[in-house]
Order: structure tokens, then C-alpha cells, then sequence
């Protein structure tokens, strides 16, 4: 029997809350916790990886039949580096402040596990503008990820919101929210509600172990069946 294929909305819509990249299927959390200090960075990296998301998305799915497959993984990462450098020399010409809150996250999209694995696992199976509207559902629902983390930990670590002072002086933040454990106490609550928020709308739990890898495909032991 043909495996049904999705419509457009529904693309769009799995990496909302059914996919997200960061709250579901648990990719792309080394940055997600390391910029994530201030909403305005999680904003910023949100936006910086959606537009490398789209672009990168709807280029190897355009050259997806010609891309021969020893090679693969390689002219996607190229492909990748491509498009983060441009938007690198963008993000320092225009948006300066931005760039030195990032830092090496920046240019480290390259290697993140949500623009790779989407790359691997449906941009290059797929047409160029479901490619693109995945890209924009994955995006959104990385940076809605970013903000929401951002947000609780700049407003109760530091008693700002976007750089706007919206906790009494009189009260002082909770700084560990700003730090490394706040951040892992964050992402665990707003990883709770997402699976809860999920299991009420009816859909099943993102899938750990190779099913649940968007580089299963490429990857050795799950070819051979040696990874649990």
C-alpha cells in the first residue's frame, strides 16, 4: 500500500509542536541553551537559522536527482556553508549587536543538527516547495522554542524582556535562570509541555533511537541494525 503523502498544512504544521525540532525530537540543543540568556538572542538565532533553513532546503531539493549519493552529506554541508556565510557578512553589516551576541553559534549553523537532518531526511526525498514549507514549519518552530526559553530566563533571571525592564527594581531576578543549570531547568519544563500539549491534540510522542533520527538513512548502525 502507497504511504500517504502529506498536504502542504500538514508539513507546515509537524514541526510546530507534533516535530519540533528542539522540544520534540531534542536536535539543535547546544545552541537552543547557549543563546537563550536573552530573548532578543533567541530571536535573532531563530530567524538567522530559519532563513539558512528555507534556502539551503530549496536548493538541495532542487538538486536532489543529480546529487549522487557517495557524496551527499558532503554538497549538503557545502551547500549549508554556503548560505550561513552569506548570511554571516549580512548579520555583521547590518545587525553588529547581534553578531557579538551570537558569537560562534553563528557560523556553528553549519553543523547544526536541525538544518543537516532536514537536509538529509526531507529536502532531498521531496520537491522543491514542500522542501521550502517544511523549512518554514521547522524554522518557526525552532524559533517560538528560542523566544519562549529566552524569554521565562531573561525576564525572571534578569527582570527584562527584550532589554526592557518589566520586573520591579524593588524585586531582585533569580540569576541562576541566566546560567547554564537555568537553562537545562527551563528547556525540561517547556519539553514537558510541549509532549503534554501534544499527547492532548492526539499525536504520538516523537520517536527516540534510529526510527527517530533524521540521519538514519546515511548512518552505518542503522543500516546494519546495531544501534538500539
Amino acid at each position: 500500500m502507497a504511504k500517504k503523502q502529506k498536504s502542504l498544512f500538514e508539513i507546515f504544521t509537524a514541526g510546530l509542536i507534533k516535530e519540533n525540532p528542539v522540544l520534540r525530537l531534542v536536535i539543535g540543543t547546544c545552541p537552543t541553551l547557549a543563546v537563550t540568556t536573552m530573548a532578543f538572542n533567541g530571536l535573532g538565532m531563530g530567524v538567522a537559522a530559519t532563513l539558512v533553513l528555507i534556502c539551503s532546503n530549496a536548493l538541495i531539493s532542487a538538486l536532489r536527482k543529480i546529487i549522487p549519493d557517495k557524496i551527499h552529506i558532503p554538497v549538503y554541508i557545502t551547500i549549508i556553508a554556503a548560505f550561513v556565510s552569506i548570511l554571516q557578512m549580512l548579520v555583521k553589516a547590518f545587525v553588529p549587536a547581534l553578531d557579538s551576541a551570537l558569537g560562534i553559534f553563528l557560523p556553528l549553523i553549519v553543523v547544526n543538527c536541525i538544518i543537516l537532518g532536514r537536509a538529509e531526511s526531507f529536502a532531498g526525498k521531496n520537491g522543491v516547495i514542500a522542501s521550502i514549507v517544511d523549512g518554514i514549519g521547522m524554522g518557526i518552530g525552532f524559533t517560538i522554542a528560542l523566544v519562549c526559553m529566552g524569554s521565562i530566563r531573561e525576564i525572571i533571571g534578569a527582570g527584562t524582556w527584550f532589554g526592557i525592564q518589566v520586573l520591579p527594581a524593588a524585586i531582585d531576578p533569580m540569576l541562576i535562570l541566566i546560567l547554564a543549570p537555568g537553562g537545562f531547568f527551563v528547556f525540561g519544563i517547556l519539553m514537558a509541555c510541549a509532549n503534554k500539549l501534544a499527547e492532548k491534540k492526539g499525536k504520538a510522542p516523537a520517536t527516540l533511537g534510529c526510527a527517530g533520527c533524521p540521519a538514519a538513512a546515511s548512518c552505518g548502525q542503522a543500516q546494519k541494525g546495531e544501534c538500539e
